[in-house]
């Protein structure tokens, strides 16, 4: 799904993602909010590609009630180079951020990755995220993060150890380092995101280092 209040851009975007078929085609488009989660319901789109420089609107304070209402994922499209807009986005929810003067090659690349459940960030944005997904966490007591964590089987911390490492590696390579399929780390994925109250592998970073996970499995 295409959420843009420029035609022109809905209309290039929509060209070029068809020019992907099969491997995505556009289900619905808006531009606004409102067309937005008017439509959501009915098309079911598994990506939702959203302008963060809406007229009259801001992109970012969607994101959060298109992830509540769908189970899409939102990949943030922006013309801007502000890192704190960038940023925003991220920290409500989207999966990656793609900039329109990017490549057709590259925006198609970021679509199909945040597909599959991974993150199309720059590596030199992860820092700061993750300072800043670390200082909402500090008021969270250790007693009861350490009860989640007690959940988890030691495979699934093996899983997130790895995620604590490098968290920008792809699924492929997660997988191959871990000796599991893809389909198996998935799965855990979910069932980690479950037991620990997470919404994406950057929050699991995130709660990776600050607890140490890293470290009881080694």
């Amino acid at each position: 799904m295409l959420i843009d209040d420029h035609r022109s851009v809905l209309w290039g975007l929509e060209k070029l993602i068809g020019s992907a078929q099969p491997a995505m085609e556009v289900v619905g488009t808006a531009t606004n909010s409102a067309e937005a989660l008017s439509l959501i319901g009915s098309i079911s789109p598994d990506v939702i590609l959203i302008d963060l420089e809406l007229d009259n609107e801001n992109g970012v304070n969607i994101i959060p009630r298109l992830i509540e209402q769908s189970k899409a994922l939102v990949l943030a499209l922006t013309g801007t180079h502000d890192l704190t807009l960038h940023d925003s986005a991220m920290l409500a929810g989207a999966r990656g951020v793609v900039g329109k003067a990017d490549t057709a090659e590259t925006i198609l690349k970021a679509i199909a990755m945040v597909h599959r459940g991974e993150i199309w960030i720059e590596r030199s944005a992860t820092s700061r995220i993750i300072n800043q997904l670390s200082r909402r966490k500090t008021a969270v007591s250790a007693s009861p993060e350490q009860q989640k964590i007690a959940t988890l089987t030691r495979k699934e911390k093996l899983t997130v150890a790895e995620i604590g490492h490098d968290a920008m590696a792809c699924t492929r390579i997660l997988a191959d380092r871990l000796s599991i399929s893809e389909n198996t780390l998935r799965n855990h994925l979910t069932s980690i995101y479950a037991k620990l109250d997470l919404g994406n592998r950057l929050e699991l970073y995130a709660y990776a280092r600050k607890h140490g996970i890293n470290k009881m499995v080694e």
